[in-house]
């Protein structure tokens, strides 16, 4: 009798155990996504009152590190995907969410890593590389994110930057005719001596709707003849999105945005 009852306990402790080590062995393989840029990647207008709602669930299975630069961040930890705190009272989000969840759901066990800053300049505030710009944080932050991965068992692959960003390079002439010459130097940099992957698929976005990239549609055509140069850079049009001001999407437009992205993100070929 007391066999069969310790069995019985046995196999109840297979049953309980099984589970988690199959759901830690799945997770070791991680695909990670950089997000990055100003106030449309930050998602300052998309009000988290109207934050997607999770049906299946995703959110939670998807790690999430993130940093809006002298605002707030996930505390350089990974903690899982969610609204961030923001302009409203209810915080805010980005595009990150639609995007992870879609990959999520695609086969791929993502990481979102958003690092990003309202109004910011590619020339006057990310910088070069190696002149102490938000480019330079953003490296040394991306690093140690990684680095906080792997020293929990994981083995990170970098999958994709996506680079929500121009409107303020293209409130001054020179800058947005600067603005192809800056980022094509930033994505090599990016992808030679960081990520070390110089495949990596990139998505690059721009509000069109926006009035200073009317004015100076440069930005929005050096993202063009990028992604036209190179078969790994994908463009994704912000046209029709629902816009909360001049400036910033709504949720409902970041909630869009988030699928574009992710469409586009497919449509790039994987080269090894």
């Amino acid at each position: 009798m007391k066999s069969l009852q310790t069995l019985f306990l046995n196999l109840l402790l297979i049953l309980f155990i099984l589970p988690v080590t199959t759901s830690t062995a799945q997770a070791d393989n991680i695909d990670l996504f950089i997000l990055a840029g100003q106030s449309n990647m930050q998602g300052w207008r998309s009000d988290a009152k109207d934050y997607p709602i999770d049906r299946e669930q995703l959110d939670a299975r998807i790690p999430f590190y993130y940093e809006t630069v002298g605002y707030g961040s996930s505390q350089q930890q990974w903690k899982t995907l969610t609204s961030q705190p923001g302009h409203f009272r209810s915080g805010h989000f980005g595009p990150e969410i639609t995007f992870g969840r879609l990959l999520f759901k695609s086969g791929y066990t993502p990481a979102i890593y958003k690092y990003s800053l309202g109004g910011s300049s590619l020339k006057l505030d990310w910088k070069a590389p190696g002149h102490k710009g938000i480019y330079d944080n953003m490296v040394a932050s991306l690093k140690a994110a990684i680095t906080a991965l792997e020293a929990q068992g994981h083995t990170v692959t970098p999958r994709a930057l996506v680079w929500i960003q121009g409107e303020s390079d293209a409130d001054n002439k020179v800058l947005a005719t600067e603005y192809y010459w800056h980022l094509r130097k930033m994505l090599h940099h990016l992808r030679a001596n960081i990520i070390r992957d110089t495949h990596l698929p990139v998505i690059l976005s721009v509000d069109e709707q926006h009035p200073h990239v009317q004015q100076n549609p440069q930005v929005v055509d050096a993202q063009i003849r990028l992604a036209l140069e190179d078969d790994t850079i994908n463009f994704v049009s912000m046209m029709g999105l629902e816009k909360y001001d001049v400036t910033h999407l709504t949720a409902k437009g970041t909630i869009e945005q988030g699928k574009r992205i992710f469409e586009a993100y497919q449509q790039i070929p994987l080269i090894y």
